[in-house]
């Protein structure tokens, strides 16, 4: 039976506007990529952060593990493991959701967090409020440095959870922000910014700007947030590791539809989206960590979240 949406009504807009054509076979070859993705990388085989052995759990949103492996100087052992989610949220209500870690604190830049419960960590500290660029349009990497230091003085028996949102858009390097002023693009492209991401714009062929030139921002960012984290891993005791929550597509082709994919969809289990890096620092003595009760986080109202997720690209 053919889905409810293919109907007369439906056939007349296509009529009036082609270009919905392109749109219908978008979405289809999605769902035919995602279900042959899923066969191949079931997520039975991903890893579950939380269960593993750390003190110190930093995460960069959007780090594909090549771009990791091949930009990274910091000493330790670097490993390729497979995350639960191609998006962030996917990865937070896998690791998060039905469980507790009352003896963590969990630093985020992400504001997808407040799609979670409450009373899950001990405590959370909410950084794409107060610490917000507007400028940037993103929480810089040296805000999530400074509160990170902060809560490991305050909670010296936690295990400390620590979200950057850098390496993913928006770019905050030299030539990122030229590629977001208009430098690199016409300005008429970026008159709606929000939830308008670069890779939104290249998937629609508007971008003005080549693969190359994205990759590069990409891995400006990258670099930007590796000099705070090999910073702070230089001052935080115990066992440290280094992560991802999920990768990003920059054109690669899909299998078994062959279409050419930016950003990071929700359920797309393919090696750009879900291979993430899992490095662990060099330790010479574990932090002594304990339970205690949850503490209550501050309110962030559902506008400020919305706003902050449209300039991350989400719609």
């Amino acid at each position: 039976m053919l889905p409810s949406r293919y109907n007369r009504e439906n056939l007349l807009r296509v009529l009036r506007d082609p270009r919905r054509i392109t749109t219908e076979f978008e979405e289809l070859a999605h769902r035919v990529d995602r279900i042959a993705a899923e066969r191949v990388h079931p997520r039975e085989e991903a890893i579950t952060a939380m269960d593993e052995e750390w003190d110190n759990l930093l995460i960069l949103d959007g780090c594909r593990f090549d771009l990791f492996e091949d930009h990274h100087d910091l000493p330790g052992e670097l490993r390729k493991v497979q995350s639960p989610g191609s998006q962030s949220l996917e990865f937070m209500r896998t690791n998060f959701v039905d469980r507790t870690h009352h003896d963590t604190v969990y630093v985020t830049a992400n504001p997808f967090v407040t799609h979670l419960d409450d009373g899950i960590f001990h405590r959370v500290v909410n950084l794409f409020d107060d610490a917000w660029d507007d400028d940037l349009e993103t929480v810089p990497p040296g805000a999530v440095v400074e509160a990170t230091r902060d809560a490991r003085e305050r909670y010296p028996n936690k295990r400390l959870l620590v979200h950057f949102m850098q390496p993913h858009y928006p770019f905050i390097g030299e030539l990122g922000r030229q590629l977001e002023s208009g430098a690199l693009a016409p300005v008429e492209d970026l008159e709606s910014k929000t939830g308008d991401s670069i890779w939104r714009r290249l998937s629609r062929g508007d971008a003005e700007v080549s693969e190359e030139t994205v990759w590069d921002a990409y891995v400006e960012n990258f670099d930007l947030v590796h000099e705070h984290v090999a910073d702070l891993t230089e001052s935080l005791d115990g066992k440290s590791v280094v992560t991802a929550d999920h990768g990003n597509l920059v054109g690669e082709r899909l299998w078994p539809i062959p279409v050419r994919r930016y950003g990071h969809p929700s359920g797309l289990r393919v090696p750009e989206l879900i291979d993430v890096p899992w490095h662990e620092l060099p330790v010479d003595e574990r932090r002594t960590v304990e339970p205690d009760p949850p503490e209550s986080t501050a309110d962030v109202s559902s506008e400020t979240v919305e706003d902050r997720l449209g300039h991350l690209g989400y719609v």
